[in-house]
C-alpha cells in the first residue's frame, strides 16, 4: 500500500472516530447545571443524582425527573434540572 493512501485512511479514520465523540454528547448538554440546580433544593449530589443529569443530557428527560424525585428533589425542581442538562441557558 502506498503511503499517501495509508495515510488518507489513517486520517480519514481519525476523523470519523473524533465525529463519534461530537455526538456522545450534545452540544449544550450541561451536567454542572443540573446538579446545581439539584443541590438549590437541598438534595445532596451523589452518584444517583449526576447519573439522572445524564440521562437529561441524553434527552431521557422522563427517565431523568424520575429518578431525580426518586432521589428526593422536589418535581418541579427535578423537571427544570433536566431540562437544564438537555438544553442549557445560553
Amino acid at each position: 500500500m502506498r503511503t499517501s493512501a495509508r495515510t488518507a485512511g489513517i486520517l480519514t479514520g481519525l476523523t470519523l472516530a473524533l465525529g463519534g465523540v461530537a455526538f456522545a454528547a450534545p452540544a449544550h448538554a450541561d451536567i454542572p447545571a443540573c446538579t446545581n440546580m439539584v443541590q438549590q433544593t437541598g438534595v445532596e449530589v451523589s452518584d444517583t443524582i449526576r447519573t439522572a443529569c445524564t440521562q437529561g443530557v441524553h434527552a431521557d428527560l422522563q427517565g431523568c425527573a424520575s429518578a431525580l424525585t426518586g432521589a428526593g428533589v422536589p418535581g418541579g425542581a427535578a423537571n427544570g434540572a433536566c431540562r437544564m442538562a438537555a438544553n442549557p441557558p445560553s
